[in-house]
């Protein structure tokens, strides 16, 4: 309307100047409702041509949206583990920070792991005990051994010495027999040599082994036992939570609630244009939200990123071909904006529906660059019709209550 309005002010309102000044015609009498448009056909038409002309530049260089939005990250309150609910630690709506416990499982199976694990570590440190007093008494065994091995070998060197000096108070049979006792007992040491090193290594390989084997055990009962209590993953507001003692909640079908980060949304709008923004929006430009949650007030924005892929293009791999031809609607062009100013939209609630504009600013063109006349009333153009666009902005701003209260009837 405003800009069939700008347009007619240069063209329908001088060709009926011309009409009545020059031509001498006059409403009601030459110009009436029947020969309006033959007698202005000359200003309409160029009226017609030119408002066209100037809406199209306008959307095209000042791209607007009405699908605005602060969207906000939802985090499912789950448990990893399936149970009945034996505490409640938290209410509903109620503020919560990351690691602070909102409700437990029952957690007799865990308990009883954890039991067995510690009794499992106690019969290793018992055994560790009963291992030291083994090691003592293999090598008590070694020093009898080596002590009746030493006996027999002086016996034998004794008798041997007396034998080869002639002696008739030795007897053969003597000298084989501590031979062969000599033999026996260095059997006996070596054996009990055999059995410390058993003792030895039971202590320094097998019952540590055991012992790291009981604590990891104890660790991952431990982890099973912490499980049983949910906690919060990230400081937020719990919604929707209504769970009960009693209630059984499951990792796959029954969460227990939703969590709402209260960072999540905060700052960072999200509005969707058409594509043929795509060569229009860049990071960097300027723009306008007006929101339902906070009327009658425009945010400057600035745009932070554009998303550099088209959702409607989007594929997955499955058993039948996709048709392009079934794509019939055209996908939007993802823009992400911020407030331009810090603390403009502290008081947005996240997930608000908004109205977005963007501006096309040529300034640094027209400051810096050596352009053509035409170019340049061009861009000037261009910049100067963006008033149009917020002006139209406002005005939407203004009856959006009424629209909204009176006339939608809701």
């Amino acid at each position: 309307m405003l800009e069939t309005l700008m347009c007619a002010l240069v063209t329908v309102l001088p060709d009926y100047l011309f009409r009545r000044f020059v031509q001498g015609k006059r409403i009601g009498h030459e110009i009436t409702l029947f020969t309006m448009w033959y007698e202005l056909r000359w200003g309409l038409t160029t009226c017609a041509i030119l408002a066209l002309t100037v809406i199209t530049t306008l959307f095209y260089f000042h791209p607007a949206s009405k699908t605005a939005a602060s969207y906000f990250r939802t985090v499912t309150i789950l448990p990893q583990l399936g149970g009945r609910v034996s505490e409640v630690y938290v209410t509903n709506n109620q503020q919560v920070v990351a690691g602070q416990p909102i409700f437990r499982i029952e957690d007799f199976t865990q308990t009883a792991m954890v039991e067995a694990a510690h009794a499992d570590i106690a019969q290793v440190q018992a055994s560790l005990k009963v291992a030291e007093t083994d090691l003592a008494e293999a090598e008590a065994g070694i020093a009898g051994a080596r002590a009746a091995l030493d006996q027999s070998l002086e016996d034998l060197e004794r008798n041997t010495t007396l034998r080869d000096e002639g002696s008739s108070a030795v007897r053969l049979a003597e000298i084989d027999r501590l031979e062969n006792l000599v033999a026996e007992r260095e059997a006996q040491l070596k054996a009990a040599q055999a059995k410390r090193a058993a003792v030895v290594q039971q202590i320094e390989e097998l019952i540590p082994a055991q012992l790291a084997s009981a604590n990891a055990q104890l660790d991952a009962a431990l982890t099973e036992l912490d499980k049983t209590v949910i906690s919060a993953g990230v400081t937020g507001r719990v919604e929707q939570f209504g769970l009960q003692v009693g209630d059984y909640v499951s990792p796959l079908l029954r969460p227990a609630g939703i969590l709402v980060p209260s960072s999540s949304g905060h700052d960072r709008f999200q509005a969707a244009f058409n594509q043929l923004s795509a060569q229009v929006i860049k990071p960097g430009m300027i723009g306008e939200l007006g929101c339902m949650t906070k009327p009658f007030t425009v945010i400057p924005v600035v745009v932070v990123q554009v998303q550099d892929v088209i959702p409607s293009g989007q594929i997955r791999p499955t058993d039948e071909l996709r048709d392009v031809q079934t794509n019939n609607k055209p996908g939007s062009i993802l823009v992400y904006f911020e407030p331009l100013y810090k603390g403009m939209a502290d008081d947005i609630p996240p997930g608000s529906n908004c109205l977005a504009n963007v501006y096309t600013d040529n300034h640094e063109r027209l400051e810096h660059e050596d352009l053509g006349f035409w170019e340049g009333a061009f861009l000037h153009v261009v910049d100067t019709i963006g008033v149009v666009h917020a002006a139209g902005l406002r005005l939407r701003l203004i009856l959006m209550p009424v629209n909204t209260l009176v006339l939608s009837g809701h």
